[in-house]
């Protein structure tokens, strides 16, 4: 009986064995820097994507694998994000919203001097 070995069985077995072998040392540090860097750049481009309109954060998201989730601290990230900086006391920034009948529009300045209630939330 005669064996044949193709390219691909001996590159087959030289990678078997090079995955079998104990790492060494150098080898796990570099691969735990090069996971730290991926995590950490993953981290960077979330937390500028969380900053975005919510359009643009909601087209980031909705490629971000489920499992995303649990490796990364989303939710301190996005209560950063999405902080503000306007405190109790402070003028409210100038916005311009639709009025009720959708025919005009209301702009918070325009306002000035008259009593203003701002809530924010959803009361469907």
């Amino acid at each position: 009986m005669q064996i044949h070995y193709s390219p691909t069985v001996a590159f087959r077995n030289k990678l078997a064995k090079l995955l079998m072998r104990k790492p060494r040392k150098q080898t796990l540090i570099t691969l735990a820097v090069v996971l730290l860097v991926l995590w950490g750049s993953f981290l960077v481009f979330i937390g500028w994507a969380m900053r975005q309109p919510p359009e643009k954060f909601g087209r980031v998201m909705m490629h971000v694998p489920m499992p995303a989730f649990f490796l990364f601290p989303f939710e301190t990230m996005w209560s950063q994000a999405r902080a503000g900086t306007v405190q109790p006391g402070d003028m409210a920034p100038d916005f311009l919203l639709p009025a009720q009948d959708h025919q005009s529009q209301v702009e918070l300045s325009a306002l000035r001097g008259k009593p203003v209630v701002l809530v924010f939330g959803s009361y469907t």
